[in-house]
């Protein structure tokens, strides 16, 4: 089964020209509150993606899924914000997905299952050390339709140095498990296009087929819009990067003798590429 591809933006115009090349979910980020502060002098995406955006983004799109983060609960109330009420913007725009950032606990996940109240499906990102601690009672809370595992916050809060660290640790191989065994769909990590990335790609993909993971987001080195020179760019680039993640699936989903190979051979990039940061 192919991943189910995501893409970050608030363009209704970039919005429109990744479904049309085959892009699931369109990904409204609202998360910026208090962000900045634990990824400073990362080379991260922090999006401040408004509701007015999501309000635009569902007029346009009518093939993929709308995807929306929300802010973290933490954070919405360490600066004064309603997380309640701000669940209640993101329903009224209709997103078929309502995700959970940056969370700790299975008490909180259980508070954002209570506020979405089956109105959109449910998604929550594990991406503190301690979610992963806990990853047992949040499992046990119900009502996540998926998990998704942010790589770039994980490897901060462990103290590592490079994003895919997690990968060959095996962290990733037992959140894995566990969601397998429960049968939760679940992603992790994000692409650059067929041949590029730091950990090319190609292996990253595999590793999602190893795993049994269902999605992952398409990265900012995938198409960079505010590189481009002209719209028209950012389209030959969709059309031509999906249809090659597509194919490099099909050899993936084809020759699953060379995962093993695979998951060891990522493992040591890994490694080299962190002895030489």
């Amino acid at each position: 089964m192919a991943l189910r591809l995501m893409y970050i933006t608030n363009s209704p115009e970039v919005s429109l020209i990744a479904e049309k090349a085959g892009v699931d979910r369109i990904y409204v980020d609202l998360e910026h509150i208090g962000k900045a502060d634990r990824q400073g002098g990362m080379n991260t995406v922090q999006s401040k993606h408004t509701i007015e955006d999501i309000k635009s983004v569902r007029s346009v799109i009518t093939k993929s899924d709308l995807l929306v983060r929300c802010n973290s609960i933490a954070n919405l109330e360490r600066y004064g914000y309603d997380f309640e009420k701000e669940i209640e913007d993101i329903i009224s725009c209709h997103p078929e997905y309502v995700m959970l950032p940056y969370f700790y606990s299975a008490g909180e996940v259980e508070r954002f299952v209570k506020a979405v109240d089956g109105r959109a499906k449910t998604i929550a990102l594990v991406e503190t050390p301690q979610a992963v601690e806990h990853v047992d009672d949040i499992i046990g809370v119900g009502g996540i339709d998926e998990y998704y595992i942010g790589l770039n916050d994980l490897s901060i809060g462990y103290g590592k140095k490079f994003m895919f660290e997690p990968l060959a640790e095996g962290i990733m191989d037992m959140l894995a498990e566990k969601f397998n065994a429960v049968g939760v769909p679940f992603g992790f990590g994000g692409i650059a296009s067929i041949g590029k990335g730091l950990l090319r790609s190609e292996h990253i993909i595999m590793e999602h087929y190893r795993l049994g993971s269902a999605s992952v987001i398409l990265s900012r080195s995938f198409c960079n819009v505010s590189e481009t020179n002209h719209i028209s760019d950012v389209e030959n680039v969709f059309d031509k990067g999906i249809d090659e993640i597509r194919e490099y699936e099909k050899y993936c989903e084809n020759h699953p003798e060379k995962w093993e190979e695979n998951k060891t051979e990522t493992a040591k990039l890994i490694r080299r590429i962190v002895d030489e940061a």
